[in-house]
């Protein structure tokens, strides 16, 4: 039996969470799902330029546990990108940091009132 997935620490969860291109139609193929998880190593080492190291500290993750996130993650916007579609984010094994005061690891506001959840958050 597989051990199972360790939840992945998330500072926020995304504003937008349906992306399509302008001016067409709702595709007819299913749409590429990013998880939130993905989400979070995208925004922390390509908009936050954290490393890999630094990015699975902050998740509470291995650092190979990021690099395949990360790679996932990569492959499923480079696939959005080319071939078009729609592209949602939700989903995924991971845990908001607690709200209220702020994130001791990112330094900011986290998550506006709720708790922390431990299970997975499923469709948001």
């Amino acid at each position: 039996m597989p051990r199972p997935c360790k939840r992945r620490r998330v500072c926020a969860l995304p504003e937008r969470r349906c992306f399509r291109p302008v001016g067409e139609p709702i595709p007819c193929r299913e749409p590429i799902r990013l998880t939130v998880d993905e989400f979070e190593t995208i925004r922390l080492m390509d908009l936050e330029g954290l490393t890999q190291a630094d990015c699975a500290r902050q998740m509470e993750v291995s650092r190979a546990t990021v690099q395949a996130i990360y790679g996932a993650a990569r492959a499923k916007l480079a696939q959005f990108l080319v071939r078009g579609g729609e592209l949602t984010i939700g989903g995924g094994a991971f845990a908001l940091c607690p709200g209220g005061k702020g994130c001791p690891r990112c330094h900011r506001h986290c998550h506006e009132g709720g708790n922390s959840s431990e299970k997975d958050r499923g469709d948001l």
